[in-house]
This record gives structure tokens, sequence and C-alpha cells, in this order.
């Protein structure tokens, strides 16, 4: 079966039953299943087809839906890209996947014209908002309504059907390839999870990024598998989306540890175990969770989080707490059905029983490999192994706790932020030497960037200067947070910058 088909399957057994809920409006299984027909025809008109790529920039709306599941069910392999993203580094993820269209929101699309002329592969713009669209752009609206019928595409589990940029080990972006089967596995993965398994009858709210694997499948894949609800919203906000939670009885409630944090701190108790009373499950991932949180959230609110691991490349989920009696503070929990672990020392051996070990993965929902990069894609995948990059250890119940990550990626609010390419955007300015960026905990997201810059000889320079050069060339939750101009950097015998060292330095 591929996503196409679970989203036809589910309007074909909940027709008039809310699929989604936006701003209050409702719209059916049987209304979203018309409208990705539409929209898929649309795109078809516009010369999409299997094997193509159709990149999307939006936010949490229904036309984000319509227009992801449109794209599948015309063949082509969708490209969600970070709403956050400057016009640069959306020019080079769109001219990486060769997207022939893209869909749109109105109020990225000046971002998108400006980068628009190097992009010889993209044909269309597609507008969401309007008419009219923007010169040099057609409305969605109006390419819908000069649509005909559907193709018929056929879509095998093998098909393409995300091209997902992830950071990686380097600072260059790469294209996560996920096919049909990958998705579709790893949803069979958490439905055969009795505790995270969803029903008909479940509303989940969906304030997570739809862009991030996280969201747009192991929220809004599983939901519209299971026919349930998603609510969608726009703007985490922890006390309009306790609203929402209230208003629309929801049960499941996913995110990640900043946004059950930002709930603690605005949300006393007894309104929040009031306005969480419906919720059955929550659902914690995309960074390590406090076990503060934990303890807090089941104290003050009666709601269970059970964290969970996963990664872009693992479709995303790869171990739950929920495979256990209880969440167990601090660890990712167990690996999924279908799912194998390893933790593999330097030398390649399973490490010893307890110690520490690279975490590789092995299952149905690992990804095909990174788009167009060969090479990269051989450094991560061994005979269907995935090398995660992140270290880990299991304790005797075969609980996993990760304890350091190898790829010093700074997890900003769930979203990955690799050093090397803040440092490569500082070390643009002429009067900087050398720069370090390492991450420094912060309330708010969990993790910020600190950087360390060195200014070159006779160069005055100040943090608001580099802020005020990195603000046009890098994403806003990509900027440092913290700016420390120094001297210098520790060093290695070896030269590499001793990045520990300056980690333990905590910010004033």
């Amino acid at each position: 079966m591929n996503l196409a088909d679970v989203l036809r399957t589910s309007a074909d057994s909940f027709g008039a039953k809310p699929a989604l809920i936006f701003g209050g409006r409702s719209i059916s299984y049987d209304e979203l299943d018309e409208r990705v027909d539409n929209t898929a025809a649309a795109l078809a008109a516009l010369g999409v087809g299997r094997g193509d790529r159709v990149a999307l920039v939006a936010g949490n709306i229904p036309e984000f839906v319509y227009a992801l599941y449109g794209a599948l069910r015309a063949g082509a392999a969708v490209c969600p890209l970070n709403v956050m993203l400057t016009a640069e580094e959306m020019s080079y993820m769109l001219a990486d996947s060769g997207a022939k269209v893209a869909v749109v929101e109105l109020p990225f699309v000046p971002d998108l014209l400006e980068v628009r002329e190097g992009l010889t592969e993209l044909q269309t713009i597609l507008v969401i908002g309007g008419p009219p669209a923007p010169a040099g752009t057609v409305s969605l609206e109006e390419a819908l309504r000069g649509a005909e019928d559907a193709p018929e595409v056929p879509i095998g589990p093998d098909d393409l059907a995300l091209v997902a940029y992830t950071s990686g080990t380097t600072a260059d972006p790469r294209g996560a390839m996920l096919t049909h089967g990958n998705l579709v596995a790893n949803m069979d993965q958490m439905s055969s999870v009795p505790l995270l398994a969803a029903g008909p009858d479940d509303v989940a709210l969906l304030a997570l990024p739809l862009f991030h694997a996280y969201a747009l499948n192991a929220v809004l894949g599983l939901t519209m598998k299971a026919g349930g609800t998603a609510v969608l919203v726009e703007r985490f906000d922890p006390l309009e989306s306790l609203d929402i939670v209230r208003r629309h009885a929801t049960t499941l409630l996913f995110g990640v540890p900043t946004m059950f944090a930002a709930w603690l701190r605005a949300v006393e108790a007894p309104d929040g175990r009031t306005g969480f009373s419906s919720v059955r499950l929550g659902v914690s991932g995309a960074a390590p969770l406090p076990v503060e949180v934990l303890d807090a959230f089941r104290d003050r609110f009666g709601v269970v989080i059970w964290e969970g691991y996963g990664l872009t490349e693992a479709s995303p989920a790869v171990t739950t707490n929920a495979m256990g009696a209880r969440p167990k503070a601090g660890s990712i929990g167990l690996p999924l059905p279908g799912m194998e672990v390893r933790l593999v020392g330097e030398d390649g051996e399973d490490v010893e029983e307890g110690d520490p070990g690279e975490l590789w993965v092995k299952g149905p929902n690992v990804f095909a490999g990174y788009w167009g990069r060969p090479d990269a894609s051989a450094e991560v995948l061994a005979d269907g192994w995935l090398r995660t990059g992140d270290v880990a250890i299991r304790d005797d119940e075969g609980y996993l706790f990760l304890v350091d990550r190898k790829k010093d990626l700074v997890i900003v609010s769930g979203f990955n932020v690799f050093p090397r390419e803040v440092e490569e955007a500082i070390a643009e300015h002429p009067g900087v030497a050398e720069a370090a960026v390492v991450a420094i905990p912060d309330q708010s997201t969990g993790e910020a960037v600190q950087a360390w810059v060195v200014p070159g000889e006779g160069a005055a320079l100040g943090p608001e200067e580099i802020l005020e050069f990195l603000r046009p060339r890098l994403a806003r939750f990509k900027l440092p947070k913290d700016v420390r101009v120094v001297e210098e950097l520790p060093h290695h015998a070896t030269g590499k910058v001793l990045r520990r060292m300056l980690r333990d330095q905590a910010p004033d």
C-alpha cells in the first residue's frame, strides 16, 4: 500500500467523518479525498508525473495536506521545506532536488521569487492564497478550477514519496529519500504498539510543523491511516493550544520537550488538569525530554508523556517508551516492532553490555539513501544498517539511553542546526579569523546556538555586528543566541577545536 492509497482507504471507510479541523472549520474525509484528487489533477496538468519532485513551502494549513497527498497521487515525490529557511537556503534545496513545481504559501513567495532565476528546473510556482497571484506565479485556486480528472498512476512501495532535507553529518543539507514502503511501514510499526495505536475516535493536536517528518508521518500519517481527526495549529502558543485541546476534546498530544515545558510555565493546575482531561496519550520526540518535565506534567496535569526517538532517515520513529509498561525517565525506550538495534564501538563490533556505542538500526522504515549523494549514503548505510551518529547505552531491561551525539548537532525546538553551517557563515565576515559553535541549554527552545568568535588582526568586532551579518544568511532558529568574542579558541594537538571545553563554559 502507498500513502495515497492509505488516505483513499480511510475516505472509503470514514467518508463523512472529520479528517481535518482548521480554525474551527471541519473537513471530512470525503472532502479531503476530493480536494487531493483535484490537486493531483492540477499538478498533472502542469506536467508533474511519476518520478518528478514537488516542493512544498507552507505552514500547518489544509492546503499543505491537499498538496502533499495530491503530489503523491500524481506519482511525484514531495520535498517539504522548512518555512523558516532563508531564500538562499531554500534555493539550495530546490536546486538540489530538481523540483519541477513548488507549492508555496503566499507569505513565503517573495523569498522564492528572489532566487528563482537560478532554479533552472523549477517550472511553476503555485501560490496558496489569492488570487491574484504575484507576477511570475500561478494561483493554486485557479489551477484547481481548470483541473480535470485525477491521473491514475501506479505507485509501489519502492517508489519515492519524500525527499526530506536534513543536516546529516555535514553543513550541506542532504535530501533523505523515503519511499512509500518506508513511511507506511513506520506507520504500521507504531500502530502495532497498543498504546500508540490511534483509532477513529482519536483527535490529534497537530501543532508540530508539517514539514518535519515527525509531524508528517508520526502524527498526520498515523491519524489519517486510523480514520482519526487532526486539528491543525499554525503557531504554537501554550494557552491557545490548551483552549484547542479543551474545545476539540483532543486525545493525542504530540510535541517536543520545549512545548511540554511551555505548557508547564504558562498553565497552572487545576486549569491544566481540566484542560488536558481528554488526553489519553502524550508523546515527546525530536530532542531529549528532561526528567523534571516528565514528572511535572504527570503530577500537575495527569498526563503521562511517552518519550521516543527517531530521525528523518528512519521515517522517523525508531524507539518508544510505550513498548514498556511504564516510561523510564531519561530513556528513549525500546525498539519498535520490526526494528533491530545494535550499539557499535569504534572497531565496528558490538560493545560490551552496559558500554556506550553508536546506535545502529535496521528495519523496513530505514531510508533508501540521500538524494544524489551515493558517497554520503554509503557512509551511513551498511548492509541495511543505518548508522545514526548518536551514542547510547542499554540497561539490563533493554531500555536505551542517549549519552552523546557524534554529529555535534544543536537541536533548537526540535530542529537540527549543524555547527559547521553556522561557523562557515560567520567565517564569511571579513573581520573574523576563526569561529566555533556549540549547543547551550535554553529554557524556551531546549538548546540554543552559542558562537565563539576570534577577530582577525586589527579587527574590532562585537556580538551585535556578528548577528547583523548573519541575519540575512541563516534561518532565525540557526542564529546564535549567545556570541562570545575571544582572543583564541582551545585546540587539540591536531588543530581541531575542543568543543567540549567551550560547552563547559556556561553562558553568563
